[in-house]
């Protein structure tokens, strides 16, 4: 792997990460169930993203 695909993904990692927090801060903001149950499924969703991401470094 390039150093500049390293890059990318260091960057892909770091941006899965923000939204991962994201979602935790979103969650914690939130009361209505429906919607924390919603952020939790996109939470769960962007760390298979980073978990396949991680695997390529």
């Amino acid at each position: 792997m390039s150093p500049k695909e390293l890059s990318y993904l260091e960057d892909a990692l770091s941006h899965e990460q923000f939204l991962k927090n994201q979602c935790d801060s979103a969650m914690n903001a939130l009361n209505d169930e429906q919607l924390i149950s919603c952020v939790k499924e996109l939470k769960e969703t962007h760390q298979q993203i980073f978990d396949s991401l991680y695997r390529l470094v």
